[in-house]
């Protein structure tokens, strides 16, 4: 396969030697290809009616490194309409008013989605918790690290880290009172779903904070936050929006500050005054 091949043609010239299930994917691939842009791993799983790793294998069959190379090369070969933008046909915003009309319209709209007994549940895990472990990579690490600085604010111990190995080792190092986080748009993220299993394996609590209803991350998590909007301003591609996420994690800071954590909150906003006009 050369860089510039079209995964349409790879899949064609490669059919005959897959198995009969990554045939399964090629041939949901080959009619559906805008859907294949915007599934996931799971969801193309689902879809095709095959497992993950059959997903995968086949992928790595057509010389990719994995489902989302092949899925960004496909959307490449649809247009670049795929990779950075708004994809509505009609009624594109075209003032800023507009399109910050149509975020509160989706923030509204996760808002009424979100199952406000979730949302208290993990509210709670957080508050009884030994230490919260963050998880998350790529552009979505700072919404973890603010995370981690938030709740710490409110008392209580987390630990994130913009290096995977990081927060991986400090969780393997961790009890069954800790909480694992774990962070991921697409739901796919490697390192945010070992993050989960390793949490999950050593007996710990699992939240999952996602836009994908299924997925890797989904599977592992004992409870999970949808994030997802219906119209989004940039695909998964572009310059993926975090609003969406950060207002979630607002919600359930807030339900985590209800609770009294001790003098330990009094005493960091004291230390913090001191950099404070």
């Amino acid at each position: 396969m050369g860089p510039s091949d079209l995964v349409i043609d790879t899949i064609k010239e490669n059919y005959q030697q897959m198995f009969a299930a990554e045939r399964k994917v090629a041939d949901y691939i080959l009619e559906h290809p805008e859907q294949t842009v915007s599934a996931n791993v799971s969801e193309l799983a689902e879809l095709s009616g095959v497992s993950d790793a059959t997903v995968i294998r086949m992928c790595k069959h057509l010389g990719y490194q994995g489902f989302y190379q092949m899925k960004l090369s496909l959307a490449r070969d649809l247009g670049q309409h795929q990779l950075v933008g708004y994809r509505g046909d009609q009624n594109n915003p075209d003032t800023a008013k507009a399109i910050l009309q149509g975020i509160a319209r989706n923030l509204l709209n996760t808002a009424s989605r979100l199952d406000m007994n979730v949302v208290l549940s993990c509210a709670k895990l957080i508050r009884e918790s030994e230490m919260v472990h963050i998880a998350a990579v790529g552009n979505t690490g700072p919404v973890a690290i603010d995370l981690a600085f938030r709740l710490g604010r409110l008392g209580i111990r987390t630990n994130s880290s913009l290096v995977p190995e990081y927060f991986l080792s400090r969780i393997s190092l961790g009890g069954r009172r800790d909480v694992v986080i774990g962070i991921s748009h697409s739901g796919s993220s490697r390192q945010v779903v070992q993050a989960l299993e390793l949490g999950r394996d050593k007996g710990m609590k699992c939240i999952a904070v996602t836009d994908a209803a299924r997925s890797p991350i989904s599977q592992v998590a004992d409870h999970i936050l949808y994030t997802q909007v219906e119209d989004p301003l940039f695909s998964e591609f572009g310059a993926t929006s975090h609003v969406y996420v950060m207002a979630v994690l607002d919600a359930l800071l807030y339900f985590v500050a209800n609770a009294e954590r001790g003098s330990n909150v009094d005493s960091l906003e004291m230390l913090l005054a001191e950099y404070k006009l």
